[in-house]
């Protein structure tokens, strides 16, 4: 072999160590979602481009079923000290998050990583939500959400209703429903999250209560209170609706938002995330207007209750790893 050659082979030796310990060196980041279809999309193009931008680490987005299922695969993985670094949680679940041991603080991790951090650039109420008593942010905020009205415009103009004028009142709404009905559809209005949207977010709309200890906020040993006289008149408008066959019951989840964007219901009450997917799959000329608020209730509405979900930094990992889930996030 003459000494050029033993160079050149000598030279792609390093090169390839070189390239292959700079890959070894990306730390790589377990991130557990919930997102589906086109969020879910979208979360893999946002792993993608960090990773393109931040060689030392590497974002591993797995999606774990809905938020039901991903919290609970994210509790029997911190049982088995197999938790990722990051795992999205729904709202429903941030006191069970907060009590559980098994996080380290958003603020927490920021001050730690040495990354400056303003919790400022959040909306107040949306940060209130995941922040401890000092106000500190404990997770951070991702797609937060709230309860809005989808309707089929061009339903609406063939049931001879005003295409550019959704329904603002249950009432409305009651009508609307009828009209589409009998112009042949054969869903007129559907709603998902059922607990969520015709309970909690009904009573918020309304300035109502759901439960004593103010709304739970000043003790776990709260009541739900919510068999209040407004709210079982609103089920029961839904009950009427539903034996004349305006009305449909899917499921308690977002089962109505595929019913909707497939053209079988004309009005949907859903969460603002469902938006991306309804663009995506409707083909049809469709709406957005507020949640339908009670006519009978005085200073209606008032205001809706935060959905969607939060990101957590899971406890047991290494510096390096906080460090690039601060990065991240």
């Amino acid at each position: 072999m003459s000494v050029v050659t033993f160079r050149r082979s000598l030279m792609s030796v390093l090169l390839g160590l070189t390239l292959s310990s700079h890959a070894m060196a990306a730390t790589e980041i377990p991130f557990w979602h919930s997102m589906e279809g086109e969020l879910g999309k979208e979360v893999d193009s946002l792993a993608q481009r960090f990773n393109q931008t931040h060689p030392d680490y590497k974002i591993v987005p797995t999606y774990k079923g809905n938020y039901e299922q991903s919290l609970a695969a994210g509790i029997a993985a911190v049982r088995s000290g197999k938790a990722p670094a990051v795992l999205q949680v729904y709202e429903v679940g941030t006191a069970t998050m907060m009590a559980s041991q098994a996080i380290v603080p958003v603020h927490q991790v920021f001050k730690d990583a040495g990354i400056p951090f303003d919790e400022k650039q959040f909306v107040p109420t949306v940060a209130g939500y995941y922040s401890d008593s000092k106000g500190q942010l404990i997770s951070q905020p991702f797609n937060s959400s709230t309860p809005v009205l989808y309707y089929n415009k061009d339903a609406f103009k063939k049931a001879g209703l005003n295409p550019d004028q959704p329904p603002k009142t249950w009432q409305e709404l009651a009508t609307d429903a009828a009209a589409l009905r009998k112009s042949g559809m054969s869903c007129g209005y559907a709603s998902g999250w059922q607990g969520w949207i015709q309970i909690e977010n009904f009573s918020a709309w309304h300035a109502l209560p759901v439960a004593t200890k103010n709304n739970g906020f000043d003790g776990l040993d709260a009541v739900l209170e919510f068999n209040k006289p407004v709210l079982v008149r609103h089920i029961g408008l839904l009950e009427a609706m539903n034996k004349k066959g305006d009305f449909t019951y899917f499921g308690r989840k977002d089962e109505s938002t595929a019913k909707f964007y497939n053209g079988d219901c004309g009005i949907t009450t859903a969460s603002s995330g469902s938006l991306a997917d309804i663009r995506h799959y409707a083909k049809f000329n469709f709406g957005v207007g507020m949640m339908p608020y009670d006519e009978t209730v005085p200073n209606a509405p008032q205001n809706a209750l935060i959905g969607g979900a939060s990101l957590w930094g899971m406890k047991g990992k290494d510096a390096t790893t906080y460090k690039g889930v601060a990065e991240f996030m």
